[in-house]
């Protein structure tokens, strides 16, 4: 009997997912619930689990297809192992290594290694991207297939020159570059003396990083942005957090940082200036009567913005630890789309970059955003006298057409104080 694998029901706004890794191959047993293959969509990598215990007897969907809710991905035989055709190759080597990703074959295939040479460092013992680097810098003798350019002609002194003088850098740079798909081309000099690398790449956007650009552009065109800028003393954020980190570590099991503080100050500036909290549909002003905080998230696969629901119901340990649960849902692609859908106001913290000043880009449909940075010790004046103090520079970017300046300069002056005296925060004064 055949078990069908289906694509799992896709949300109404997502019309298709792109099959990224069959994690099994044919003729693998496999166990109910265990994952099969990763579906991304333009927010989220899906896994889709098998439907039954059983062996997978065919593969219907290669890497790289678009799929559809309810489509068959694979079949699953029950019983005993069956060996069948399929159009799509096995990922799975026949040195009994484990499952290998589309990138690790054609990088064996390419620098002619046996997998059994290489200990693999990723889950469940299987060999990654990163394990064939580094077996290939601590085992020069590894053959490096490259597409040379040779001057007519060469010499046997050429040839000596060449091998002398290149830099030992080069097999590595080769292998690196053939590592992200790029065949690098080798020129010599007249002389033979130098290796010159000029590699190029073309690789499709990822459907998260499209959706990126669409949205980006769309806010771009569709909103009369602008920024407006202001500075906050951190001084009494960094010493109330100094002072009781560690008991608020002990008793809520989370580190107490900067970005629940700026939650805080956010959502009772946004009570103070409903229209920040708003949003156009048509020829209508949506106020929300609510504050969802998206909090921007740099994520293996580009940037995503989960939210934080009813963030004006949440303390400070609750921020912090729904924070670091997206954080760590990030890291592993594991965030849903109830976690990305929404948000009626985001922060973005460029400053964990380095990055000391910035005009962020709206998050559409919303009609403002608060950029954080750096904090830096610089001087200031306080009571005549010149000290030094950590410094952060703030930017709001807000669509002009709902929000007029007046408002959006009081909207960063209201999170600046709250955040200078943070017993507006405490007191809810």
């Amino acid at each position: 009997m055949h078990i069908e694998v289906l694509v799992p029901n896709l949300p109404e706004s997502v019309a298709d997912a792109t099959l990224v890794t069959w994690h099994k191959a044919i003729g693998e047993q496999i166990t109910k619930g265990e994952n099969l293959v990763d579906l991304e969509t333009d927010k989220v990598i899906l896994e889709v689990p098998a439907p039954d215990s059983g062996v997978l007897n065919s593969i219907l969907k290669a890497d790289g297809s678009l799929v559809v809710s309810g489509e068959v991905l694979a079949l699953i035989s029950a019983g005993a192992v069956e060996t069948a055709a399929t159009p799509v190759a096995s990922t799975t080597s026949d040195n009994g290594v484990g499952p290998l990703s589309p990138a690790v074959r054609r990088l064996l295939t390419e620098h002619s290694l046996d997998p059994q040479d290489i200990i693999g460092s990723g889950k469940e013992g299987r060999i990654t991207k990163e394990d064939i680097l580094h077996y290939l810098e601590t085992h020069p003798s590894s053959p490096v297939s490259v597409a040379q350019e040779p001057p007519p002609a060469p010499t046997a002194a050429t040839v000596q020159a060449v091998t002398q003088t290149s830099p030992p850098q080069a097999p590595k740079a080769a292998a690196a570059v053939k590592d992200r798909g790029i065949e690098p081309t080798v020129s010599l000099s007249p002389t033979g003396s130098t290796v010159n690398l000029r590699p190029e790449q073309r690789v499709p956007m990822t459907r998260l990083r499209a959706k990126v650009a669409e949205r980006l552009l769309q806010a771009q065109q569709n909103a009369a942005m602008l920024t407006t800028f202001n500075e906050v003393n951190m001084q009494s954020v960094i010493d109330l957090r100094n002072q009781y980190k560690s008991r608020f570590e002990q008793q809520h099991n989370v580190k107490l940082g900067f970005m629940s503080f700026f939650v805080k100050a956010s959502v009772e500036a946004l009570k103070r200036f409903p229209s920040i909290n708003s949003s156009i549909d048509g020829n209508d002003i949506i106020y929300h009567g609510y504050y969802d905080i998206g909090i921007a998230v740099a994520s293996p696969r580009g940037l995503i913005v989960p939210v934080l629901r009813d963030a004006d119901q949440l303390d400070f340990a609750g921020i912090e630890q729904s924070i670091a649960n997206f954080g760590s849902k990030a890291r592993d692609g594991s965030l849903s789309y109830e976690d990305l859908n929404g948000g009626t106001f985001t922060i973005t913290n460029g400053g964990i970059f380095g990055s000391m000043l910035s005009t962020p880009i709206l998050n559409p449909p919303q009609c403002a955003i608060l950029g954080m940075h750096a904090i830096k010790e610089r001087p200031v004046v306080e009571k005549g006298e010149i000290v030094i103090r950590p410094i952060m520079y703030l930017a709001l970017s807000y669509d002009h057409r709902l929000v007029d300046g007046k408002e959006a300069v009081q909207f960063l002056v209201t999170i600046k104080e709250c955040l200078e005296a943070p017993a507006h925060l405490l007191l809810n004064i």
